[in-house]
């Protein structure tokens, strides 16, 4: 039996975990290709450095059983978009199906809808990914629209599909 999920900060001794969970093809094709593949424990160092000494904290871990076994995070907009955040998240293949990223969406984003001055928070998943949509509504986030041809991921031309959840 899973214990729940707890949404926290980064800490640096989250490394080896990090990389473990992370180092998974089927993970990488749902993520941007920021998301090294395969992933490498120093690749989990060099994301922790960053993570852990941004201000605001905005990546956070999603740990089950005392492990660090996926992540959730935001990218706050500039300028004109200051009040909306693109919302990214993945979690260990090991843990897929038992509604825990739904679970740790949903906290993450009422956290930052209540610490951080947001409106509105938007994710652009590949509409060839069902998981990550049901994620979304579970969370409470609405489909506005499909991109077309917008994103080229493992060599294939994909649309991705805008789904948004406002305060």
């Amino acid at each position: 039996m899973l214990e729940r999920c707890t949404v926290r900060p980064w800490r640096l001794d989250d490394a080896e975990s990090l990389a473990k969970h992370a180092n998974n093809r089927r993970i990488w094709l749902g993520l941007r290709d920021l998301f090294p593949h395969p992933y490498t424990l120093d690749d989990a160092k060099q994301f922790l450095q960053r993570a852990t000494s941004a201000q605001p904290t905005t990546d956070f871990c999603i740990e089950i059983d005392g492990s660090a076994a996926g992540g959730v995070g935001i990218r706050i907009g500039e300028d004109v978009h200051r009040h909306t955040a693109e919302l990214g998240y993945w979690l260990s293949e090991k843990f897929w199906g038992h509604g825990i990223t739904s679970e740790a969406v949903t906290a993450f984003t009422n956290y930052c809808f209540e610490n951080f001055p947001l409106h509105r928070i938007y994710a652009e998943p590949y509409a060839n990914n069902p998981a990550l949509l049901r994620v979304l509504a579970k969370a409470g986030f609405v489909l506005e629209g499909r991109l077309k041809k917008n994103v080229i991921k493992d060599g294939q031309i994909l649309d991705s599909l805008l789904y948004a959840k406002t305060k």
